[in-house]
């Protein structure tokens, strides 16, 4: 099966290296952290505390959450813009540190992933845990401050003016606890197979050539 396992922080710029990478291998891509943002979303609607596990649980396991042509739908209601919002943000870390929810959302990514006959998945625990026998792993990572830059313009382009170091800020909390939230992995590490690409000062379209290489090559 085609299967490209990518993963990485915040900011890193795994996202735009996905689409690319799917572009040219003419595979579809699954966005995992859009669906963690979905379920995250839900549980703040439904007013639950994002603390007790079980109830968070509950949501994941009834919310139907759909991931076609680069959109979101939360229950058929299209949340795409939604989600990426700082109150979804601020809650993602907490859902996703659930184990319960996350075996939920594991076992849908991987139904999708067999559903589809293959893709490019990206999000955290890619390699390690959804997909650990991809036969493409890939760890995309960035400079601190590159990644700060990179989220502030995702920010303003969504009209959200913020200051870079806010952003900073905000990202290392991220980094914090989704490494300490009852993970049974540590999302910041790459899978021992994994090649590692430091996108800092290395143009997207070269790190998806570099990706598009690979996994040609792997392919075959």
């Amino acid at each position: 099966m085609k299967v490209v396992a990518i993963d990485g922080p915040a900011g890193s710029g795994k996202s735009t290296v996905a689409r690319g990478v799917a572009g040219a291998l003419g595979l579809p891509t699954l966005d995992t952290g859009a669906m963690y943002r979905a379920v995250a979303l839900a549980a703040l609607d439904a007013g639950v505390d994002l603390g007790d596990g079980d109830a968070v649980a509950s949501v994941a396991r009834r919310a139907r959450v759909d991931l076609d042509d680069g959109r979101v739908r939360l229950d058929g209601r299209d949340v795409s813009a939604e989600i990426r919002g700082p109150r979804v943000t601020g809650a993602v870390s907490q859902v996703s540190g659930h184990a319960a929810v996350r075996a939920e959302l594991v076992d849908r990514q991987r139904a999708w992933i067999a559903r589809h006959g293959g893709g490019v998945v990206e999000g955290r625990d890619i390699g390690t845990v959804v997909l650990p026998d991809a036969p493409v792993k890939v760890f995309i990572t960035a400079r601190d401050d590159i990644r700060a830059a990179r989220r502030q313009r995702d920010e303003e382009s969504a009209a959200r003016a913020v200051a870079v170091g806010d952003v900073q800020d905000a990202l290392a909390g991220r980094d914090r606890a989704d490494s300490t939230l009852g993970r049974a992995t540590r999302p910041e590490d790459a899978a021992p197979d994994a090649v590692v690409i430091d996108t800092s000062d290395v143009a997207a379209d070269d790190v998806v050539a570099q990706v598009v290489a690979r996994a040609e090559q792997a392919f075959t």
